[in-house]
């Protein structure tokens, strides 16, 4: 497919206008930057009728439900690679910008990732959106622009360092501002009631007004540019003429900017530090901005096509990702009471039948409460709505003989709090687990009162990455040979891959996808190089550990056996292992403690190790820094081991175990999250599986029975690394690692650490083990590969269509 540049020649003559056209000057005479801009410039202008035609035709006819997708995270990477290759335009634009002397790979380098989320639940919503666009399903983003994204991580003497990520100082030439679709947000002030035609009619008063302005990306599905979805993403600004402009005269500069300054933190970071009321504040107007800017815009949008607002939720699904668009139930029950001046009953019906929703979580920490009277003075009338919500519920489940425990459980409202989860779960005519694993555990511990009441709504519907972007794209090479022995088919059917089973037996086969591998692990090995300085060998196990820092995912765990392997190798220098690169990267939340101090233990046994002769041709270990989609694209490829070691039951899914997978890397993990249906697929020779299984840890938790202390004192390798946190082991630390040693002993090891060594480390030596075979481990490795297809999003977006917004 290629309806934009019929050749080459084409090409070079539309890019050289653009430069004359937009920037005045020649192309000789631009500079990088300018060169990537004018591309992507030129492919926008190429795409932008059909954009438009199909904004202008979805919504028209009957059946062509819109699906809305909220999320306070997409985390789309950078676009350029991705869309040339989608398009069917690379090869042409690649030859074009060589006779003109530039590497498009050095325009792929000037493209900054946007900075629009930080992991797997932001990942997940950018691989949705690209395997809607792809599918023709009208599938349409809405999240928040932030100016700084999460944080652009630096790692300073072993430690993390924010700072701020300014993905935006030149522009993103992707994005079109829509400033005649405004909305106007409200904060603060105060409700009034008044009778009206026998009904009362509620008006927010004396309020704080923001104003939500759209800025619009492209969603450019593979061989589909007859179809172009949309990310929608709101940008904070003051209304109006609000500047102060007497404060700005007497020289008083911070008052005259205040308002302006206040609208637009709202859209600054993602996530900001909720430790503090301030932060907490901030969190919630982002997520309500997010809420009112989106909800509204679809209505306003709806009723200009379609007109009967009746008939909504035929037309239109609202889909919250976790709990932080939760608000679009309250937000949508009072736009259709107030505003379309529906009865409660009918706007409710229709506010359920609009509005499903997906947990990412079980950790406490993530299923948001907010302190009732910071919500009700903030948000006046959306409190109102929810304390309906809450009243409505609680005589419903009365009146259908429920328990006072599942009436206490299941309220919104309660101790002094708003419990969000509990909003979305009422207001949502579907919930789904994003793995049968998590989806068990939300029906039998944490929503168990919720699908006691409505077993109905739930759902699994486990979760895929898109593997245009992270096979295709991202691995070239591998892509290529799957090509020459499959056929191309897989890239649009990724069931295709099962065409790769009868290579297992092939040696020579086996010997090209090994050599492939190798071309990856030297590509990683010249960036660590260039990043870190450090030399590691493209021969040796890319032991491969990248997400988010968190106890669950216990990268605790992993360094322990590097310090285990380490030890053993000082012991015996004479010892036969394979040389192994431990490969770490992730960002920890700016307020958790024990996350950073987990990435200045990583640094300190990376500075040990890497510094130290004896281990130097065994041995190394790296922490790459601001991990993000374009460095997990250089990563993935080259994995041989995917550590997926996170307790069992805390770990939703997991995405990062499916990129892996399907670029042949054998995972080494527990039974959590999605590893469970990894190990379906493939079997567990196939894979290296240790650890305590979710019923044993949820029995620890429950009953007790766990005493790590007993685990330091029975096993002589535990004790050593444990008091080597502490024993001057690393000396230019001092008593830093003190916590670390304290959460392992004193606290009980939480999250079973010190448990699942021991069959950590057996599993870890059985792929050792493979690895020294290279025909075996490329047969388990192809074998991956080739039954990695249910992981597809595509798969999981089908699903979804089927089981939740269709139905």
């Amino acid at each position: 497919m290629n309806d934009i540049f019929s050749n080459t020649k084409e090409f070079i003559r539309e890019y050289r206008a653009e430069f004359a056209d937009h920037l005045g000057k020649a192309f000789e005479d631009s500079n990088a930057l300018e060169q990537y801009t004018m591309l992507v410039h030129l492919i926008r202008r190429h795409i932008s009728r059909q954009w438009v035609y199909t904004n202008t035709r979805y919504g028209k006819k009957d059946g062509d439900k819109q699906i809305y997708y909220f999320s306070m995270e997409f985390l789309i990477g950078k676009l350029l690679n991705n869309y040339l290759i989608n398009l069917g335009i690379r090869d042409i634009v690649n030859d074009g910008l060589s006779q003109l002397h530039v590497a498009l790979e050095d325009l792929f380098d000037v493209e900054m990732d946007a900075g629009l989320g930080n992991g797997g639940l932001g990942r997940l919503a950018a691989c949705f959106l690209d395997s809607m666009a792809f599918l023709g399903i009208p599938g349409h983003g809405n999240g928040i622009r932030y100016r700084f994204g999460l944080f652009r991580q630096r790692i300073v003497d072993g430690q993390q360092v924010e700072l701020p990520d300014n993905w935006l100082n030149n522009g993103y030439p992707w994005e079109v501002r829509k400033p005649e679709k405004s909305v106007i947000v409200r904060f603060n002030g105060s409700v009034a009631s008044r009778g009206e035609e026998g009904k009362l009619v509620f008006t927010h008063e004396n309020y704080d007004a923001v104003l939500a302005v759209p800025y619009d990306v492209p969603m450019i599905g593979y061989n589909r540019d007859d179809q172009i979805n949309t990310l929608r993403l709101w940008s904070a600004e003051q209304t109006g003429d609000e500047f102060d402009f007497a404060s700005f005269n007497r020289g008083d500069y911070a008052k005259a900017l205040h308002t302006r300054s206040d609208a637009e933190a709202i859209s600054y970071v993602l996530y900001p530090n909720d430790s503090n009321q301030s932060g907490q504040e901030l969190r919630l107007k982002q997520e309500y901005f997010l809420v009112a800017a989106g909800v509204g815009g679809i209505v306003a949008r709806y009723k200009k096509k379609r007109g009967n607002i009746l008939e909504f939720n035929e037309n239109i699904s609202i889909h919250i990702n976790d709990t932080h668009p939760a608000l679009c139930v309250a937000e949508l029950t009072r736009i259709l009471v107030d505003e379309e001046k529906l009865d409660w009953d009918r706007a409710w019906a229709i506010t359920v039948n609009t509005i499903s929703f997906t947990n990412h979580t079980v950790m406490p920490e993530a299923l948001e409460r907010w302190p009732e009277e910071m919500f009700r003075r903030l948000l006046p009338r959306i409190y109102m709505i929810i304390c309906e919500i809450d009243r409505r519920n609680r005589v419903f489940l009365e009146s259908h003989s429920a328990t006072q425990t599942q009436i206490d459980n299941t309220a919104i409202l309660r101790d002094g709090q708003l419990r969000m989860v509990n909003l979305a779960v009422i207001g949502s005519h579907t919930v789904n687990g994003v793995a049968a694993l998590h989806t068990e555990i939300l029906k039998r511990d944490l929503l168990r009162d919720f699908y006691a009441i409505s077993p109905y709504k739930f759902k699994n519907e486990t979760n895929g990455v898109s593997h245009r972007r992270f096979l295709l794209c991202a691995n070239p090479g591998l892509s290529a040979l799957i090509s020459e022995a499959a056929g191309d088919g897989w890239k649009e059917n990724m069931r295709e891959l099962e065409k790769l089973e009868p290579f297992k037996r092939d040696p020579e086969f086996l010997k090209r996808l090994s050599a492939v591998k190798r071309q990856n692990k030297e590509r990683l090995a010249k960036y660590i190089l260039d990043v870190n300085g450090v030399t590691v060998d493209p021969g040796s196990i890319f032991d491969v550990h990248v997400k988010r820092i968190h106890g669950y995912k216990r990268q605790l765990l992993n360094i322990l056996k590097i310090m285990e392997l380490y030890n053993n190798v000082r012991e015996n220098p004479n010892l036969e292992i394979p040389p192994c690169t431990f490969l770490f990267a992730g960002k920890a939340a700016p307020g958790y403690h024990f996350a950073k101090m987990v990435i200045h233990l990583i640094s300190a046994v990376a500075d040990k190790i890497n510094a130290d002769p004896l281990v130097r041709n065994t041995l190394k270990v790296v922490f790459l820094e601001n991990f993000n989609v374009t460095i997990g694209e250089i990563i993935y490829p080259a994995a041989d081991i995917s550590e997926q070691i996170s307790i069992a039951g805390k770990e939703a899914s997991g995405t990062g175990n499916m990129k892996q997978m399907m670029n042949g890397a054998i995972t080494l993990g527990t039974l959590d999250g999605a590893n469970v249906e990894i190990h379906d697929a493939v079997g567990e020779e196939n894979m290296g599986l240790f650890g305590l299984k979710v019923e044993q840890v949820q029995s620890f938790y429950r009953k007790g029975g766990y005493l790590s202390w007993d685990e330091y004192h029975s096993d002589h390798r535990l004790k050593r690394l444990v008091d080597q946190l502490i024993d001057g082991f690393f000396p230019d630390v001092g008593h830093e690692f003190r916590d670390i040693y304290d959460g392992l002993l004193r606290d009980n090891d939480e999250y079973f650490v010190l448990k699942d060594f021991s069959s950590y480390m057996a599993a870890f030596s059985k792929l050792q083990g493979w690895y020294l075979d290279p025909e075996t481990w490329q047969r388990i490795s192809l074998h991956n590969i080739a039954h990695s297809w249910p992981f597809s999003s595509d798969e999981t977006i089908r699903r979804y269509e089927s089981d939740i917004w269709n139905q």
